[in-house]
């Protein structure tokens, strides 16, 4: 596996990541008493506040961003473009995807909305590598 398919896989698992920072407030905890609510997620999902809220919402940000990085390395690949090129793009894009979400979680909008540029322009990068 390269360096950018690895990138993929972790790409793939930041997602879930953010849904277990967004879910945690409620584990452990009966859900009468405000526990999570396996039955109703997204309802309960819905309720949060702070830094948990933007946890899911960094959640769904990450799966939004996932196919044009995924296709891009993907296409890359398939054109043999550098793989040092690839490699360098794909570590950007889950740099930015893991500084995006830190920021999110810090409520820091500027910042993040930076860190989601420069991911997105090394995703639309990655068709154009060769």
């Amino acid at each position: 596996m390269t360096i950018a398919e690895t990138c993929i896989l972790v790409s793939c698992l930041l997602p879930i990541a953010c849904a277990g920072l967004a879910k945690s407030k409620g584990f452990g905890k009966p859900r009468r008493l405000g526990g999570f609510d396996n039955h109703n997620p997204r309802q309960w999902l819905a309720k949060l506040e702070g830094w948990q809220a933007r946890a899911n919402a960094a959640q769904f940000n990450s799966f939004e961003a996932l196919p044009i990085f995924i296709a891009g390395v993907l296409i890359a690949e398939r054109l043999q473009a550098p793989v040092g090129r690839v490699d360098a793009l794909a570590l950007l894009f889950v740099a930015c995807r893991i500084g995006y979400i830190a920021a999110y979680l810090a409520d820091r909008p500027n910042l993040r909305s930076v860190l989601w540029v420069v991911g997105l322009g090394a995703s639309v990068a990655l068709f154009f590598v060769g």
